[in-house]
């Protein structure tokens, strides 16, 4: 994440931190993926119906992770400019764990559930976004 962006994503953070409480790792992640097969099928779709003029390609949006010695903040970043733009989720740390991580060619990912067999939040991590992904793994133990 360049100086701007975390500059603007912890201005964000900053009012909804308590006493004491440190921002350790700020990161560009998604949190729903979209697979290769259905995005290669929706723009051949969107292709074929405009009859070769435009090929239309979903893409997740973008959303800004900082993760304190408390909680993890998510934001939803604004496409354009380097912004958060709307405070989505705010989860305590404790308790908190995670699974392996998995490793594909343009990303890495894992989930992350209070370990009560709730349903847990998938993180997508960027290819550039290793470094901070191992940075929360460390942090978050493992499912056991």
């Amino acid at each position: 994440m360049n100086g701007k962006r975390r500059r603007l994503l912890l201005a964000a953070v900053t009012p909804l931190l308590e006493p004491g409480e440190q921002v350790e790792v700020t990161t560009i992640v998604n949190l729903s993926s979209v697979t290769v097969r259905r995005t290669a099928a929706f723009a051949a779709a969107s292709a074929i119906l405009s009859a070769g003029a435009m090929a239309v390609v979903p893409v997740p949006t973008p959303m800004y992770l900082a993760m304190t010695d408390r909680r993890l903040f998510v934001f939803r970043a604004n496409p354009t400019f380097a912004r958060p733009e709307e405070h989505l989720m705010t989860i305590p740390r404790a308790g908190l764990v995670r699974t392996e991580i998995k490793e594909r060619i343009l990303n890495s990912s894992f989930v992350v559930s209070s370990g009560a067999g709730e349903q847990g939040l998938k993180i997508i991590f960027p290819l550039l976004g290793r470094k901070e992904r191992d940075l929360i793994a460390a942090a978050l133990p493992l499912a056991g």
